[in-house]
C-alpha cells in the first residue's frame, strides 16, 4: 500500500541527519500525522451513484460522445478543477483514450441525470508526475460528476409517439407545408425555446432543408393532430457549435411537437358530399347567386366562424371572386339542400397572410356548408336578358319625351319596369341601379350623358360587352 502523510518531522528530516544528531538515545518518538491519500497497486476505478433519474433509456457505452460537469478534488477533498466555474460542460468521446484511464472508465454505464463519484488511483489518473500543477504526482483523484447528455456519432433521430389521432387519411411527405408547435428542451431538460411562448406555429416545408435536418425528418409521416417527441444528435441538429447563446455545442435535442395542419401546394380543394337531397334539376354553375350556412374551423378544430351564429345566410354571386377560390370551387355543381365538407388549403383561401386576430397565415380551412337557396344565373358576358322578344321600337319606348334621345333616368325607368314586368331579368345579387349604370355608359358612346338612336345598339349586334 502507497501512503501520504504529513507530521511534524518529516520522514525527510529523519533521513538527512543522524538519530544521535537531532533524537537523543532511548527518546520516546510522538508523530502527529495527517492521512492524505492512500492507495493500492491493484487497486482500479471505484463508482458510487449517489442519484438516479427515475427513467434511463440509455446508458453510457464505449465511443459515445458525452456532456457532463464535474468537481476534481484530492483525496483529502482538495479542489483541483470544477467545470462548474467556467459555466460549461466538458464535452468528449468515451471510452477510446481521450480522457485519462480512469475517467475513460468511470463513465461507462452512467445515465443522463445520473450523479456518481468516481474515484481512482494515480496510475488511471496523472501517475507519478501529477499535471504539473494542481495535482501533485502519485495523487488518488476523485470526480463529483453528473452526465447531461449523451449521444453515438452513429444515432439518427428517436421518435416516440405521445398521441396519435383516431383517423389519419393523409400523412406528411416531402415537400409538404407544415404548421406545428414544439416545445424544444436539452437532454437533462433544460429548456430553450417553445412556439407557444410565441402563440403562433412554425411554419415551413418539409424534406427541402428549411429546417434543421433531424426535424426534417422528425416531420416527415405525421397526420393533423398528431403528437410526438424528438430526439435529434447534435450533428442533425446544431453540430458541435449549437447556436452560440441557449444552445450549447454538441447538444442532444428534444422536441415535442403537435401538428397543428399540413397540406401541398398541388393540393385542390377536397370537397366531401355529406348530404344529396333526391332531386336537383339545377345545379349551381358560375354566374348564380347562391345563399348557403357554413361553420368554418381550422384543422385542429378551432373555431373561426358560422353563418348559424348571425341567422342569416352568406349570400354571394359564383365566379364573381366574392369568396376565396376554394370556396367557389367547394360551391360550385351544387344542388340546394346539399351539405358538403371542405377542406381548403392555404393557396386557395386566406395565403401566407391568413386574416389578421382570425385565421393564421398559410392555415388550411374546414367549411361544412349547406346550399340554401339558388337563383340562376345569366349567360356569362351578360348583365341583363330579355325573357321575351325584343320590341322593335326599344329606343322609342325609352325616349318617353320623344326628343330622339334617351336620358339616364328614362334608360334606368325602362329597364326596371321592363324587370318588374318579367319581361326582362337583370344579373342576380348585384345592385340593379349599378347594372343599369354600366348598361346606360356602353351606350353612351359619346360619354355626353343621354343616348341616341344613333349611339343605341343591341348586345347581339357587337362585340359581347355588358349591354343590352
Amino acid at each position: 500500500m502507497y501512503i501520504f502523510i504529513s507530521g511534524s518531522i518529516s520522514l525527510f528530516t529523519l533521513l538527512l541527519f543522524s538519530p544521535g544528531d537531532i533524537i537523543p538515545p532511548d527518546s520516546i518518538l510522538h508523530f502527529d500525522v495527517l492521512l492524505l491519500d492512500v492507495w493500492n497497486p491493484e487497486d482500479g476505478v471505484q463508482s458510487n451513484t449517489y442519484h438516479t433519474p427515475s427513467t434511463c433509456s440509455r446508458k453510457v457505452e464505449v465511443s459515445d460522445y458525452v456532456r457532463y460537469h464535474y468537481n476534481g478534488t484530492l483525496l483529502d477533498g482538495t479542489l483541483f478543477d470544477s467545470s462548474h466555474t467556467r459555466l460549461r460542460t466538458y464535452d468528449t468521446y468515451v471510452g477510446i483514450g481521450w480522457l485519462i484511464a480512469g475517467m475513460d472508465q468511470g463513465l461507462l454505464g452512467m445515465c443522463v441525470g445520473e450523479k456518481r463519484i468516481i474515484t481512482m488511483p494515480p496510475s488511471l489518473g496523472y501517475g507519478e508526475n501529477g499535471d504539473g500543477s494542481d495535482i501533485p504526482g502519485q495523487a488518488s483523484l476523485v470526480f463529483d460528476v453528473v452526465l447531461l447528455d449523451l449521444h453515438n456519432p452513429r444515432d439518427g433521430i428517436t421518435v416516440t409517439n405521445q398521441f396519435m389521432p383516431e383517423s389519419c387519411t393523409r400523412k406528411t411527405v416531402a415537400g409538404d407545408f407544415v404548421r406545428y408547435h414544439y416545445n424544444g428542451s436539452l437532454l437533462d431538460g433544460t429548456f430553450f425555446d417553445s412556439s407557444y411562448s410565441r402563440n403562433r406555429t412554425y411554419d415551413t416545408y418539409v424534406g427541402r432543408g428549411y429546417v434543421i435536418a433531424g426535424m426534417d425528418e422528425g416531420l416527415i409521416g405525421v397526420c393533423v393532430g398528431e403528437k410526438r417527441t424528438v430526439t435529434i444528435p447534435p450533428h442533425l441538429g446544431y453540430g458541435e457549435e449549437g447556436t452560440g447563446s441557449k444552445i450549447p455545442g454538441s447538444a442532444v435535442l428534444v422536441f415535442d411537437i403537435h401538428i397543428i395542419d399540413f397540406h401541398n401546394p398541388s393540393d385542390k380543394t377536397e370537397i366531401t358530399v355529406t348530404h344529396k337531397p333526391e332531386e336537383c334539376d339545377k345545379p349551381t354553375k358560375k354566374g348564380d347567386f347562391v345563399k348557403y350556412h357554413y361553420n368554418a374551423s381550422l384543422m385542429d378544430g378551432t373555431s373561426i366562424d358560422s353563418t348559424y351564429n348571425y341567422a342569416k345566410t352568406y349570400n354571394i354571386v359564383l365566379g364573381a371572386n366574392q369568396v376565396v377560390p376554394g370556396m367557389e370551387d367547394g360551391l360550385m355543381d351544387m344542388c340546394v339542400g346539399e351539405k358538403r365538407h371542405l377542406v381548403i388549403p392555404p393557396h386557395l383561401g386566406y395565403g401566407e397572410r391568413g386574416v389578421t386576430d382570425e385565421v393564421p397565415g398559410s392555415a388550411v380551412l374546414v367549411f361544412d356548408i349547406e346550399l340554401v337557396e339558388m337563383e340562376e344565373g345569366l349567360p356569362e358576358g351578360y348583365m341583363f336578358i330579355w325573357n321575351d322578344e325584343v320590341s322593335p321600337d326599344l329606343f322609342t319606348e325609352m325616349d318617353t319625351d320623344q326628343n330622339k334621345q334617351v336620358e339616364p333616368s328614362e334608360f334606368t325607368d325602362y329597364i326596371m319596369r321592363q324587370v318588374n314586368e318579367g319581361k326582362g331579368r337583370l344579373a342576380p345579387g348585384f345592385d340593379p341601379y349599378r347594372i343599369i349604370d354600366n348598361m346606360f355608359s356602353n351606350q353612351d358612346r359619346d360619354g355626353d350623358g343621354k343616348i341616341t338612336e344613333a349611339e343605341f345598339k343591341l348586345k347581339a349586334d357587337e362585340a359581347p360587352h355588358d349591354e343590352l
